[in-house]
């Protein structure tokens, strides 16, 4: 099976503003996710869709590691996988189909993150799921949908179910695989994938103490999802110049 994705070329189209400050927050996003330790080689990807051209979406360079992405070497690619300009970088073909399902399923998923993270993995292979055993895993109280393993290809019938079970909420286990979020930005993305992968990690261990474990009632969780969601602001405004301020002292070339 082939991995790369071969589809044709389109003439380049000019990189306004709106989508350089784009790239920059995504090749960030992806520095990010290389200091976490949640990347898996050269696989798994972060997707934005493009301002000002929405049938258009950014994705990493099949064959570069997430620590080598720069807001130049983003790959802008369309909806039917013809990639714009004359990047000489290919497309992991699973990834594309992944995140140019879910880009066309949600209008308001701006940025989608898609990983092989150890923890996501090891609770999306509990059948009970993810437990709201920490604050962390509150904010998604009602929140996560869960898509049972179906294989490596993609085919469209399986991407018309993926979507389904994502539906409106903004996470997604892949059972046997990983996880998946969407966000209104890559801020929101990005703050929304560290605390699943915190919520993942904290019952990880709280499982590992061998010893019975405390869950709130469900007054008490929904009252909690309400205060940690109720403004219905997008995630991550706050956090994501501190996030950029670290990669702008210890690495800035995610700007290249």
């Amino acid at each position: 099976m082939s991995l790369a994705i071969d589809s044709g070329h389109l003439p380049p189209r000019p990189i306004d503003a709106a989508e350089r400050a784009l790239r920059i927050d995504l090749a960030a996003a992806y520095r990010l996710v290389a200091l976490r330790g949640w990347d898996d080689l050269i696989y798994t990807h972060l997707t934005a869709r493009v301002p000002n051209d929405p049938e258009c979406f950014l994705i990493n360079p099949f064959g570069l590691r997430f620590d080598e992405v720069t807001a130049s070497n983003l790959v802008k690619i369309d909806g039917q996988g013809r990639i714009v300009g004359d990047s000489p970088h290919p497309v992991n073909a699973i990834g594309f189909r992944i995140h140019a399902t879910v880009h066309a399923a949600r209008s308001d998923a701006h940025c989608v993150m898609h990983l092989h993270h150890v923890n996501g993995i090891a609770v999306s292979a509990q059948a009970a799921g993810l437990r709201p055993l920490s604050q962390h895993a509150m904010r998604f109280h009602g929140q996560v949908g869960y898509h049972d393993y179906e294989g490596l290809a993609l085919t469209a019938a399986e991407g018309a179910r993926l979507a389904a079970s994502l539906c409106d909420k903004p996470a997604l286990f892949l059972r046997n695989h990983g996880t998946l979020v969407v966000g209104r930005t890559v801020a929101e993305a990005f703050v929304l994938m560290d605390t699943l992968d915190r919520a993942c990690d904290i019952q990880l261990k709280a499982q590992a103490g061998g010893v019975p474990l405390v869950t709130p009632g469900p007054a008490v969780l929904e009252k909690t999802l309400r205060q940690l969601t109720g403004d219905d602001a997008p995630e991550g405004g706050r956090e994501w110049p501190a996030l950029l301020r670290l990669l702008d002292k210890t690495d800035p070339t995610y700007r290249d």
